[in-house]
């Protein structure tokens, strides 16, 4: 069962909270893990479906506005322990701003220092966020743990962005 994908495990990981559809699996993704790991509505719903044919969620019937409720079967919480037991892969940096930055030197240095700016204050925006849900309680040290981890992150982008001035300087 450890041929599941991150996003498949991941809602095999929320469905153990209790039964979710698929709209309030995608919102629980986005709260929980949506700034290190993107989910898209389309793979919730794609990946519940392959799920329920696997037979590791079932689908009950469909309520108030269409919404259809997912529970985690016994098969399903066999899989993600499964899954979770494995060793995880390295990260792989996906950062657009990096990517621009990579070929700065065709674009215009105003254009690209707004950019920085621009994504500066997102990242001050989720230091500031990660920072209030620390100060208001972790629910377990495994939240606490991810919460220092984003809040170092951000500390470093925003420590490289200060820096960036001065290295984007023409010598």
């Amino acid at each position: 069962m450890a041929d599941l994908n991150p996003t498949a495990a991941s809602l095999l990981g929320f469905l153990h909270a209790g039964e979710a559809s698929g709209y309030e699996l995608v919102h629980t993704a986005q709260q929980l893990i949506g700034d290190f790991w993107s989910l898209t509505r389309s793979q919730v719903y794609r990946e519940l479906a392959a799920l329920d044919r696997r037979g590791l969620v079932e689908a009950g019937p469909a309520g108030p506005r269409s919404r259809q409720p997912y529970r985690l079967t016994d098969e399903g919480r066999a899989a993600f322990g499964a899954w979770l037991a494995e060793p995880p892969g390295t990260e792989q940096i996906r950062y657009p701003l990096l990517l621009t930055l990579a070929f700065g030197s065709a674009l215009d240095r105003d254009r690209l220092m707004g950019f920085i700016a621009e994504h500066r204050t997102v990242h001050e925006k989720r230091l500031a966020g990660y920072r209030e849900q620390r100060a208001a309680g972790c629910p377990d040290r495994f939240t606490e743990a991810t919460l220092a981890f984003g809040i170092r992150y951000e500390e470093g982008v925003l420590a490289w962005m200060d820096e960036l001035p001065a290295i984007l300087e023409e010598r």
